[in-house]
């Protein structure tokens, strides 16, 4: 085919599902291996954790759920698996390891809830999707790191679990700006509605506590 791209999508694709009524935010993997320039994870995604700082603030006045997740393995990698085996840089999480820790200006609080994963989606191998169900969480606000992985492997498994999921598109990061680009599009394209962080801001603004 010959048309151009979006057009060719939008025969097919293109619908918006609109943000839920009572959404969750998720944080994925905002971990420091990804912000310090020494560490092969780093990926100069300095500016994806400023705009997820800005919507995490907005959430909590909202009264949102506010998820962290982080990738923790065993410091023998026992419960590491194939993607263990398959990614080298996985080696940072495990447990004890600074790299897995939080950056510098991420700190969870205590009534924000930490689900630790050994894979890329946060539902995966976790309570996570029962304990959205359990709160009466319909939708789900994904930010985190990075696009082409986690952030996309979690989109998936929202859907697929019955959760409107929107993705914040300056809250999410890559190594690259193609991989990033180009997962976002196919996840607006067929799982999530991906949203400015104005969008997100504005709707988190219209929620009462």
């Amino acid at each position: 085919m010959t048309d151009d791209l979006a057009a060719n999508y939008a025969r097919a694709y293109g619908t918006r599902v609109g943000f839920g009524a009572r959404p969750a935010l998720i944080m994925i993997d905002f971990c420091q291996g990804y912000f310090d320039p020494a560490c092969d994870l780093y990926a100069g995604v300095e500016d994806a954790l400023a705009s997820a700082l800005r919507v995490r603030a907005a959430a909590r006045a909202a009264g949102v759920p506010v998820i962290l997740t982080n990738v923790v393995y065993h410091p023998t990698a026992i419960d590491g698996g194939r993607f263990y085996e398959k990614a080298a840089p996985l080696r940072y999480f495990l447990k004890g390891n600074p790299m897995g820790g939080w950056p510098a200006g991420l700190v969870p609080e205590e009534d924000e809830l930490v689900v630790s994963k050994q894979y890329p989606s946060a539902f995966f191998g976790t309570s996570l999707a029962s304990t959205l169900t359990a709160l009466g969480v319909d939708s789900v606000l994904l930010t985190g790191l990075t696009t082409s992985g986690c952030v996309r492997a979690t989109c998936v498994d929202a859907m697929s679990h019955g959760f409107r999921t929107a993705v914040i598109a300056e809250a999410c990061g890559d190594r690259h700006q193609a991989p990033h680009d180009a997962n976002l599009f196919d996840m607006n394209a067929k799982y999530a509605d991906v949203v400015g962080e104005g969008d997100a801001l504005a709707f988190l603004a219209t929620l009462k506590r």
